[in-house]
């Protein structure tokens, strides 16, 4: 019981320096971006690590095929590959903030978050 205290109180003090890293994570993780690919290149995303949609290119041969569905079902190909992508990326940082800061022990992850 006394060791669970003492890593509490640890914890405790360590606050102030989370709550700073945790806002340094949050730069990176706008900073952070992925792309990912559909139709052998016809339709390009990138997002960044907040899981936002920074940029969509669909290329002219896409366009002019004039099939809508297929469009859409390669943007959605595109984004959601850019969003695994990001993800890992992403937990890696969170990874290696929480490691860093003694929270968890190297090599493991958050969960949610891979």
């Amino acid at each position: 019981m006394f060791n669970e205290l003492r890593q509490f109180a640890t914890l405790m003090r360590q606050l102030p320096k989370m709550k700073e890293e945790m806002e340094k994570l949050q730069t990176r993780l706008g900073q952070i971006t992925a792309e990912g690919d559909a139709g052998a290149g016809w339709v390009r995303a990138r997002v960044n690590g907040r899981m936002e949609l920074v940029a969509c290119e669909i290329s002219e041969d896409a366009v002019k095929t004039g099939d809508r569905e297929m469009l859409e079902e390669l943007i959605k190909a595109a984004v959601n590959q850019a969003l695994t992508r990001v993800r890992q990326q992403a937990a890696e940082e969170t990874s290696r903030l929480a490691s860093g800061l003694g929270v968890l022990p190297p090599g493991m992850n958050l969960p949610g978050l891979t």
